[in-house]
């Protein structure tokens, strides 16, 4: 992977391994990232939504990050940094850079619907830690909306390097690029791989890989350079998968996947519950067609 860039190419928004009890299994965990890599991807995001950070307890939280660089290298880690407060956000940039880690990814405010002026002095306080800081724009949960523009603006005052894109709105990439061009577009949602890589993405911090690394990263690297022989009936065959990292559900879809797979994703931390018995079943029969179609 690109050392001065490290948000480039296939980073797993990492699942967290819980015990029976609920508690963080750090040993699955180590041992997931390192999978992780082993077969094909580049490096791993804890604590994002897909991480549960939300309901982690500070010292679990700080514990993750630890637990991933030891696995696999403080220069494959790129932590989610999100939290209610700017001083808090930079508090967990500077823990990641003890870390040893290379970059953090972080959400807009969103403890309330903040406007321009909030969203810039959130990043210049976390920017100011020093580690190169990548925007999530996630519209649909934060209620604050990154548009190219407000982008470009960050991106201008150097407080972020690269956006992770999960509008679903896959027009927004051509105008990030004329708008600025040296900021980096990830993508941001598994079902808009294909569009937003043949629109000029860099990296993609995804979802269903926990699952199914080896044919979600030979998907992205088809895409991103442009063969879509390989790529379309690939997106085609991984797509009824990839849809699931759009829905309230994600967690519990990708985690069941991994169950089948063989990986340890069990259980959720309230107040995410167990998926609908539909929904189980919709998840359970694309996975094991994904399987049989030789695809885990």
């Amino acid at each position: 992977m690109t050392d001065h860039r490290p948000w480039r190419g296939v980073l797993v928004a990492t699942a967290l391994p819980l015990n029976d009890d609920l508690s963080v299994n750090h040993d699955r965990y180590a041992e997931h990232c390192a999978w992780l890599v082993d077969n094909g991807c580049d490096g791993v995001v804890p604590n994002g939504s897909l991480g549960e950070y939300q309901v982690l307890t500070p010292e679990e939280r700080a514990r993750v990050v630890e637990t991933a660089v030891a696995a696999i290298g403080g220069e494959r880690v790129m932590p989610g940094v999100a939290a209610y407060g700017s001083a808090e956000a930079r508090r967990w940039t500077e823990q990641a850079a003890e870390a040893g880690c290379r970059a953090v990814m972080l959400l807009p405010p969103n403890a309330y619907r903040a406007d321009e002026r909030a969203v810039l002095a959130h990043y210049a306080e976390v920017a100011a830690a020093g580690l190169p800081v990548v925007a999530y724009n996630n519209p649909i949960d934060t209620k604050v909306d990154l548009v190219p523009e407000l982008l470009a603006r960050l991106h201008g005052e150097g407080y972020v390097q690269a956006v992770k894109e999960f509008s679903g709105d896959v027009r927004r990439a051509y105008r990030i690029a004329e708008l600025a061009p040296e900021l980096d577009l990830l993508i941001g949602a598994d079902d808009v791989l294909l569009e937003l890589a043949v629109a000029g993405a860099k990296g993609w911090v995804a979802g269903y890989p926990n699952a199914l690394p080896r044919s979600c990263a030979e998907l992205y690297r088809a895409a991103t350079r442009g063969d879509l022989d390989t790529a379309l009936p690939l997106y085609r065959q991984l797509h009824p998968l990839l849809r699931w990292d759009s829905r309230v559900e994600f967690v519990q879809a990708i985690k069941l996947s991994m169950d089948l797979v063989g990986r340890h994703g069990g259980r959720c931390r309230p107040p995410r519950v167990p998926l609908e018995p539909g929904q189980e079943a919709a998840v359970r029969a694309a996975t094991e067609k994904a399987v049989s179609a030789g695809l885990a």
